[in-house]
């Protein structure tokens, strides 16, 4: 697994549109996820809340990637493509096997979230195109609103 300052040092050299097509990737990777963890949830008899929040951010996530991919396509006439693996994914799902790993599981997601919101805050600072920027802003925002529904979830289950 890639470490963040190597994922920060890739990303700040990025153009708009592989900054883009390296989005898109990350949030088809997080639907996959969420989704995963949501079936999980389920299968362990959680409770609709925490199944709902999951599929809740899967639905986001994909809904995300294919509006992007729409943006992509219209402006560069190419699928998106990225070798730059995303921030946020963290291979949490291995660890979900017992339904008293659920603190555990968002924890690890909540983290996940906080650590990609603070990347994309710190290469919002760092680019100096303005495009890029706001993209970067713009992520930094999808997974603060993450780490805001995770948090929720993870307060419900109190001590």
């Amino acid at each position: 697994m890639m470490e963040v300052d190597e994922v920060i040092g890739k990303l700040e050299n990025l153009s708009y549109e592989e900054a883009l097509a390296y989005w898109i990737s990350g949030e088809k990777e997080e639907a996959k996820l969420y989704k995963e963890l949501a079936e999980r949830a389920r299968a362990l008899g959680l409770g609709e809340s925490i199944v709902k929040v999951f599929e809740k951010l899967s639905k986001d996530s994909q809904r995300h990637a294919e509006e992007l991919t729409k943006i992509f396509r219209e402006s560069f006439s190419r699928e998106p493509k990225t070798d730059v693996p995303p921030v946020e994914v963290l291979p949490v799902l291995s660890k979900f096997e017992r339904a008293d790993q659920i603190k555990e599981v968002l924890e690890a997601a909540m983290e996940s979230e906080l650590t990609a919101h603070k990347v994309y805050r710190i290469l919002a600072e760092k680019v100096k195109d303005e495009k890029l920027k706001e993209l970067y802003l713009k992520l930094a925002e999808v997974e603060k609103n993450h780490y805001e529904a995770l948090k929720g979830e993870y307060e419900k289950l109190g001590d």
